[in-house]
């Protein structure tokens, strides 16, 4: 059975088909952020689901030609290291915190660039946000190629509210 075809019990008690299509909403440039959603949009595609990632804020960085495959491990304010905070504070923990961390995620997945290219091969749709482009300033052209095209919310709630759908925000 696969995760389309599951059953599902909703508010009212009921049972009924999964949703067929996902949709993750991505508003954060941290690793620890971006492999999740990733990771779920491979997955769920490979499922049979229709995939669709609206990029926001600072996760459209991932779609921003000049700043992708430069995503880094937040070492302050990050109560999952296993630091204090006081040290995360020094010049050069970041880079260090970003570094541990892509060794041990280099042996379970491919960097975040080769994981965007494996989703969109699957057939995951990248949407860049248009209010947010406008607030940082980021043009169409500075887009990666990938990107399939630019929406505002009202799209996007369009598809988060269509029957059959879950949506996800990271």
């Amino acid at each position: 059975m696969t995760l389309a075809e599951a059953q599902v019990r909703n508010d009212t008690g009921e049972t009924g088909k999964r949703a067929t299509r996902l949709v993750l909403v991505v508003t954060k440039d941290t690793l620890d952020q971006v492999y999740p959603p990733l990771i779920l949009a491979t997955t769920a595609a490979a499922s049979g689901l229709q995939v669709d990632i609206y990029f926001t804020f600072w996760g459209l960085k991932l779609l921003d030609k000049r700043s992708q495959g430069k995503t880094k491990l937040a070492s302050v304010g990050n109560p999952a290291l296993p630091m204090p905070n006081i040290l995360g504070m020094l010049p050069g923990m970041t880079a260090m915190a970003t570094s541990m961390m892509q060794r041990k995620i280099k042996k379970y997945w491919p960097t975040i660039p080769e994981m965007m290219l494996q989703a969109k091969e699957m057939g995951v749709r990248f949407h860049a946000c248009s209010p947010t482009m406008g607030l940082m300033g980021i043009q169409k052209e500075d887009l990666i190629p990938q990107t399939d095209d630019i929406v505002g919310a009202s799209t996007f709630l369009d598809w988060a509210t269509s029957p059959g759908t879950a949506t996800i925000f990271v």
